[in-house]
C-alpha cells in the first residue's frame, strides 16, 4: 500500500471515532422521525414497541387567561384571606397557578395566583370576546397534583411537584397520571429525559407533545425512586425564604442552629445547607443511575450531577451560576443571607411576621396593630403603631428604621455580642446599616418581590425624606400620617439650622467649627426647599384625596395612584406576558 492510500485508510479509521453510524430506518421508529444519530439500539427497540411516556401519563397545556395583567397576581399582592393556598375552596378568589419559571427541579416556582372565583366565572365571560379572549384547556385536570415544567427554558428541562389545588397555563404545563406519580416525576428529572429531549425538542421549547414522545418502557413503573426525598428537600429549601407562601420563620432564627453569636449561628446553618446539597446530589445521581441502567446506557451516560445543577437556593453554585471562585460564592451567599435577615426584621417591624408566631400574621387589607395583638397578645418585638417607619440619614425619630433594627438585633441575638453581631452584618453587606437602608434596601426589596413590593417607599425627589409603609396595612389616612412625619422632620431640620447659624457667628466657636457649620447650613437650606416643594406639590394634595386602594387590583394598578410621592420602580408598567 502506497503512502497516500495508507493515509486515506488511517483518516477513515480516525473519522470513525467521531461519527455515528446508524440506519435511516431507525429514525422512522421515533415519533416525528428526528435525525437522532446518537440514539442507542435499546432506545430504538423501545420506540419500536411503541413504549412512550405519553402512554403512561398525560402532559397537558392549561389555561390562557387572555389578559394576565387582569387575572394574575404574584401571591404577595392580594389579601391572604381571599387566597386559597392549601386546598380547593371555591368561595375564594385567588388560586395557585403554575406559570413555568426558572430552571428548578422537584419543587418550587410557586409564585402566581389566578382569579378563579366562582369556577372562573369572570374569565369564562370573555370566551366570545374578539380580543383578549381566554382559552380554557384541559379543565378536568385543574386542581390535580402533578409535575409542572417550564415550556421555555435556557437551563434545560426540569419538573416540579405541584400539590393538589393549582391551575396551570401554557408556560407551566403539567404532567398528570392516574398512578405511579413518583416514578413519572423521577423519570422527568432524569438524564434519560434530558437525552430524549435533545432530539425531540432541540430548540429548548418543551411542548407536551415532545414530552409524550420520550421513550418509556412500562416495566419501569414499578421501580423504586428517591422522588419523595428529593421533593421534601427542595420544598424545605423553597420555603426557607419569605417569598414563599409556605414560609414559616427565618432559618437564622431556628433554634436548631442557635449559637451565641450571629457568625457562629450562620456557620452552623451554612454547614447544614452543604449537607442538604450533598444529600440531594447523591439522591439525584442515584435517580439517574436507576434509569441509565434500565436503558442500558452505562457506556454513554454517567449519573453525575454537577453542583450548579443542584437546584436549591441555598446552593451558591446554582443560585449565582457564574464563574466565581468558592470564596466569592461564599461571600455572595453570606451577604444575601444577611439581607434576608434585614428584610425579615422589617417584616416584624410592620407586623407581617412575628418572632412569636410562625408564618404570616398581618396579610390582609387595612389590618392594624390591634389585629396583630389579637393573634400575638404579648409580642417579644412589638410592630410599629402607625404603619410608617422613617428611613433617614440621621437619628431624627425614635422609630427610625435603623434604630428599630438595632432593637431587633438585640432581642434576637442578645446584648452580650451585639457589637460583634452588628459588625458581622455590616462586613457581610459591605456598608453600615443606615447606609444600607438608605441606598440599597428598597432596590433589594423590589428585586426580591419581582417589582411587586409589599413595602412602599415615600421619598422626596432627592431622597432627603424617606418613609416606608406596609401595603397590606395601608388605610386612606396613611398619607396624612406620612405628611405628619414630613412636617415633624422639617421642623427638626429648621431647629438644627437655627442652631448652626448661632454656631457660625459664635465667638466661642473655633474657625473650623464655623466653617463646618456654614457648609452644613448651605446643605440644610437646600434640603428644606426640597421638603417644602415635596409637601406643597405632592404629599399634601395626595393626603387630602384620602386615596382608597383594592389589593385585588395589584401593585401595578395601585402604586401609580400615588404618583411622584413614591420611589419610582423601573419597569413596573411593563406588560405581563400572556
Amino acid at each position: 500500500m502506497d503512502n497516500e492510500n495508507k493515509q486515506a485508510v488511517d483518516a477513515g479509521q480516525n473519522m470513525g471515532k467521531y461519527f455515528f453510524r446508524t440506519s435511516a430506518k431507525d429514525f422512522k421508529k421515533i415519533p416525528g422521525s428526528p435525525v437522532a444519530y446518537w440514539i442507542s439500539n435499546i432506545e430504538v427497540s423501545i420506540y419500536a414497541n411503541n413504549q412512550l411516556f405519553g402512554n403512561v401519563c398525560y402532559p397537558r397545556k392549561g389555561l390562557d387567561t387572555g389578559e394576565n395583567d387582569k387575572f394574575l397576581r404574584l401571591w404577595q399582592e392580594v389579601n391572604l384571606q381571599d387566597s386559597c393556598l392549601d386546598n380547593v375552596d371555591h368561595s375564594k378568589t385567588w388560586f395557585p397557578y403554575n406559570k413555568g419559571g426558572s430552571f428548578r427541579r422537584w419543587y418550587g416556582n410557586r409564585e402566581y395566583l389566578v382569579n378563579w372565583k366562582g369556577d372562573g366565572s369572570e374569565i369564562k365571560q370573555r370566551l366570545n370576546w374578539k380580543s383578549k379572549s381566554p382559552t380554557i384547556r384541559n379543565a378536568k385536570y385543574y386542581f390535580r397534583e402533578g409535575f409542572s415544567w417550564s415550556t421555555v427554558s435556557s437551563g434545560g428541562f426540569s419538573a416540579r411537584y405541584s400539590p393538589p389545588g393549582a391551575l396551570f397555563d401554557n408556560g407551566g404545563c403539567t404532567i398528570f397520571t392516574d398512578s405511579f406519580l413518583a416514578v413519572i416525576g423521577s423519570y422527568a428529572n432524569s438524564k434519560i429525559m434530558g437525552r430524549a429531549l435533545e432530539y425531540l425538542s432541540p430548540t429548548l421549547n418543551f411542548q407536551p407533545g415532545d414530552i409524550s414522545r420520550a421513550p418509556f418502557p412500562r416495566k419501569l413503573l414499578n421501580v423504586k425512586t428517591p422522588t419523595d426525598a428529593c421533593i421534601e428537600i427542595s420544598r424545605s429549601d423553597w420555603n426557607r425564604f419569605e417569598t414563599s407562601w409556605e414560609f414559616s420563620t427565618l432559618p437564622l432564627l431556628n433554634r436548631n442552629y442557635s449559637r451565641p453569636t450571629l457568625n457562629a449561628t450562620y456557620q452552623v446553618l451554612r454547614a447544614n445547607w452543604q449537607e442538604i446539597t450533598t444529600e440531594i446530589q447523591c439522591l439525584e445521581e442515584e435517580n439517574n443511575r436507576i434509569f441509565i441502567e434500565a436503558y442500558g446506557l452505562q457506556d454513554e451516560l454517567t449519573p453525575d450531577v454537577p453542583l450548579k445543577e443542584i437546584t436549591l437556593t441555598c446552593n451558591p453554585h446554582y443560585r449565582y451560576r457564574g464563574d466565581q471562585t468558592e470564596e466569592e460564592l461564599e461571600a455572595l451567599l453570606l451577604a444575601d443571607t444577611m439581607r434576608e435577615f434585614l428584610s425579615y426584621a422589617i417584616g416584624c417591624m410592620f407586623g407581617r411576621y412575628s418572632l412569636d408566631k410562625p408564618g404570616l400574621v398581618l396579610a390582609n387589607q387595612g389590618e392594624t396593630l390591634a389585629d396583630y395583638l389579637a393573634q400575638v397578645p404579648h409580642p417579644t418585638f412589638t410592630p410599629d403603631q402607625d404603619n410608617v417607619i422613617p428611613m433617614l440619614g440621621g437619628e431624627w425619630f425614635a422609630d427610625d428604621i435603623t434604630e428599630r433594627f438595632r432593637q431587633f438585633l438585640r432581642i434576637t441575638f442578645g446584648d452580650e455580642h451585639y457589637d460583634e453581631n452588628l459588625t458581622f452584618i455590616e462586613d457581610a453587606i459591605g456598608k453600615d446599616i443606615r447606609k444600607f437602608f438608605l441606598r440599597d434596601f428598597y432596590n433589594d426589596h423590589v428585586k426580591r418581590y419581582k417589582k411587586r413590593p409589599i413595602y412602599w417607599l415615600f421619598s422626596s425627589p432627592k431622597g432627603t425624606f424617606n418613609t416606608l409603609i406596609y401595603l397590606h396595612r395601608y388605610r386612606p389616612d396613611t398619607v396624612s400620617v406620612v405628611l405628619g412625619y414630613l412636617r415633624d422632620f422639617r421642623n427638626k431640620l429648621d431647629a438644627h439650622l437655627k442652631h448652626l447659624e448661632q454656631v457660625s457667628i459664635s465667638t466661642d466657636a473655633s474657625q473650623a467649627e464655623k466653617t463646618r457649620a456654614l457648609k452644613e447650613i448651605d446643605n440644610l437650606k437646600k434640603q428644606l426647599l426640597e421638603l417644602d416643594d415635596y409637601e406643597r406639590d405632592t404629599l399634601y394634595p395626595l393626603a387630602t384625596q384620602q386615596i382608597a386602594i383594592d389589593l385585588d387590583d395589584g401593585v401595578k394598578v395601585n402604586y401609580p395612584k400615588f404618583g411622584q410621592a413614591l420611589k419610582k420602580i423601573a419597569g413596573l408598567d411593563a406588560k405581563d406576558e400572556d
